[in-house]
């Protein structure tokens, strides 16, 4: 799909391997998708502006290229996300972090949000929006309209697994962002889960059922 990044590294299928297994520990679980996520992002990130710069060595001054003062904004979908922000973080830690909270409505099944912190600044920054399941695409998709809405115009969405469904949404919704992921799955199951998926990132990641 267009606009779509499936990544293909060695180090990632391997890592996948065991985020998959059912055996693999909460502990386990966290330090992978951090990992992942890292990874993924050295892509996501390619297109950063530079700026050259001189510096001095301990032997001569010389030319450099720094970062051209284009500056991120990590969004994690709660509560899954959080789980991925700590990797990216890692690489780029002066980007500001801020959070969207999303629930089903029980009558309309559509997602809302419940809770929105975003940096003030959000409109000229590069918003990465993080989420480890692009399953359905629903909860994506609207997180993306909602930072639309604040203003922003350069969004990007990560995500570890998607499912074909979730990437239709998401591109069909929003042809002009770029999305991230390290596989893509066959298909959803009947109970929205993806298939093989890793069974519920969130539980997973802490510890819960």
């Amino acid at each position: 799909m267009k606009n779509v990044v499936v990544f293909d590294h060695p180090l990632i299928h391997h890592k996948m391997a065991i985020l998959r297994d059912v055996n693999t520990s909460s502990k386990q679980f966290r330090e992978l998708v951090e990992e992942i996520a890292m990874l993924m992002a050295f892509e996501a990130l390619r297109d950063l502006p530079l700026e050259e710069v001189k510096v001095v060595t301990p032997i001569t001054p010389c030319k450099a290229k720094k970062l051209a003062g284009k500056k991120l904004a990590v969004v994690p979908i709660l509560r899954a996300g959080l789980g991925m922000v700590s990797g990216i973080m890692s690489l780029v830690p002066s980007a500001r972090v801020g959070h969207i909270g999303l629930f089903r409505n029980p009558k309309t099944l559509k997602p809302e949000t419940y809770y929105c912190k975003l940096p003030e600044d959000s409109k000229d920054r590069l918003v990465i929006l993080l989420d480890p399941m692009l399953a359905t695409g629903g909860s994506a998709s609207a997180a993306v309209s909602y930072v639309k809405e604040k203003g922003c115009t350069s969004i990007k969405l990560m995500s570890i697994i998607a499912a074909p469904e979730g990437l239709e949404r998401v591109t069909k919704d929003h042809p002009d962002i770029s999305i991230y992921t390290a596989c893509v799955d066959e298909r959803l199951n009947e109970f929205g889960y993806i298939v093989p998926g890793l069974g519920d990132a969130g539980n997973r990641l802490f510890g819960t059922k």
